[in-house]
């Protein structure tokens, strides 16, 4: 296997930062490269949180040049690792408190453009050798619209690294007013249809689906349906043109953090040979919930952001006809008042069967993982996701729609699925409340078969998503953008 420099960049990187699956994957994918003895470095900006965080770093270049306000590169490790991370430190634009890109009142700071455009320009800066480093990548990896700039601003570069763009969610594209063009200097060259412009303002994003050598999505399915209008955002069409470059490949899950067998946050370890710590995880479950500690019920349990796009109204209309039945529904997490409104109420009316927690508690999502029977993810889209892919791991049956790497990663428990003993959940096609219904009540069915139940949870829990099985697939792209740079 050849050994390549690899810069790989985002906006966020557990643990240092984390809004969503995309600090998940910037804090353990470029893990999973080093593994694979590949020289890989991390670059993230150093908002205050990072910087508490980060431990022991060391000033590498004090002053970066062509700035009009102080830019430093910090290094260090990321926690729990061995993998070297620089920090783009610009305290004028990232030492704010809390949220990386929304102000105290929920919303986008509205300098977000200045902000990641230094970063790219920091970014690029590096990319380059231009920072100091004594070090110059093959590849620079860039994620999601507020690293977009960077592939645009290194595209016109005689001796440029390959770069790749992966888009985690389409629908998140960096859209600013015209007047940001010309406010980040950029080069008039890059104002075009054809390259940043998208309907007369500035998109981030398209630096990065234009000028990249390969694009990326986080899941083969997702990677077909962004070619459609349905799920393109405006953007089907050039995606369509670059289809050539664009390959999905599933997110993986870091199995030292969420595997069942040495969770120190759960109850009780258990796993595929011995699942008797589930009972006891179910059963601690209930008991931290407030609901009444009843091993037969089945549990049924979610845990995400209260959002259309997470088919949450969806169940919100199912939810009070399946509690007509004996289950128990559990939830965890936080989103749009009127979400979070509905659900606390049909807990008041439900008190027995319905807990619902509004925020996040690391501590409750494992239990979850753990001691509940089954998963919904009704997504209308879903470009990977995570929480399906850490359900199985645990045994905990997922009903998820088939969109995106929902239906990358679960084999619907049909009678064939079955009798292969590949089934590994519940799987519905349309995003309607009836349709979700229906799913609920084929995995109940299921529930009360037991030799059924089991044979459909040591399936899942044999899946392997680790992220070493993804790493070799982002080689392999790595090696096509590489190509293409050489041949351009």
């Amino acid at each position: 296997m050849q050994t390549h420099k690899i810069l790989f960049v985002a906006s966020e990187a557990h643990p240092l930062m984390k809004t969503g699956g995309l600090g998940d994957v910037a804090g353990s994918l470029p893990v999973a490269l080093k593994s694979l003895r590949q020289d890989v470095r991390l670059i993230i900006p150093a908002y205050r949180d990072v910087l508490a965080r980060a431990g022991k770093l060391t000033l590498v270049n004090p002053a970066l040049a062509g700035f009009s306000e102080p830019v430093r590169i910090l290094e260090g490790k990321l926690p729990g690792s061995t993998l070297k991370v620089w920090l783009v430190d610009a305290p004028a634009w990232f030492d704010r408190p809390g949220n990386p890109y929304l102000g105290p009142d929920g919303k986008d700071w509205p300098d977000n453009a200045q902000r990641f455009a230094l970063f790219a320009n920091a970014v690029a800066a590096v990319a380059r050798n231009q920072a100091g480093l004594d070090w110059q990548p093959d590849v620079v990896h860039c994620n999601d619209w507020q690293c977009g700039l960077i592939p645009a601003l290194l595209a016109q570069d005689a001796t440029r690294p390959a770069t790749v763009f992966t888009i985690h969610n389409l629908a998140y594209q960096g859209l600013f007013p015209v007047s940001a063009f010309t406010d980040l200097n950029l080069p008039p060259a890059l104002w075009s249809p054809e390259g940043l412009e998208f309907y007369g303002g500035l998109s981030f994003i398209k630096g990065g689906l234009v000028y990249a050598d390969m694009l990326s999505t986080v899941s083969p399915n997702y990677a077909r349906e962004i070619l459609t209008p349905e799920y393109g955002c405006g953007l089907e069409g050039l995606l369509s043109h670059r289809a050539g470059r664009l390959m999905g490949i599933l997110n993986g899950v870091d199995y030292h953090e969420w595997d069942p067998q040495r969770d120190a946050l759960i109850a009780q370890p258990y796993s595929a040979r011995d699942l008797s710590g589930k009972a006891a995880n179910k059963a601690a479950l209930q008991a931290r919930v407030g609901l009444p500690v009843a091993p037969e019920i089945p549990v049924i349990g979610l845990i995400g952001r209260l959002v259309e796009q997470k088919g949450v109204d969806l169940l919100l209309a199912s939810l009070p006809e399946v509690l007509q039945q004996p289950v128990q529904v559990v939830m965890l997490g936080s989103g749009e008042k009127r979400f979070e409104a509905a659900f606390t109420d049909l807990m008041a009316h439900h008190p027995q069967q319905l807990a619902v927690q509004i925020g996040f508690d690391e501590e409750l999502a494992h239990l979850i993982e753990s001691g509940a029977d089954m998963f919904v993810m009704p997504s209308r889209f879903e470009p990977c996701g995570l929480n399906q892919i850490y359900s199985l791991r645990y045994g905990t049956v997922p009903i998820v729609r088939r969109t995106g790497g929902l239906s990358d990663t679960v084999v619907d428990a049909t009678p064939d699925n079955l009798a292969s003993g590949s089934a590994t959940g519940v799987v519905f096609d349309e995003a309607s409340a009836p349709a979700l219904l229906a799913a609920f009540q084929r995995a109940l069915v299921l529930y009360w078969q037991p030799l059924v139940w089991q044979q459909i949870i040591r399936a899942s829990m044999r899946q392997d998503f680790s992220w070493r099985r993804s790493a070799k697939h982002y080689l392999e792209l790595y090696e096509q953008a590489i190509a293409f740079r050489l041949s351009a």
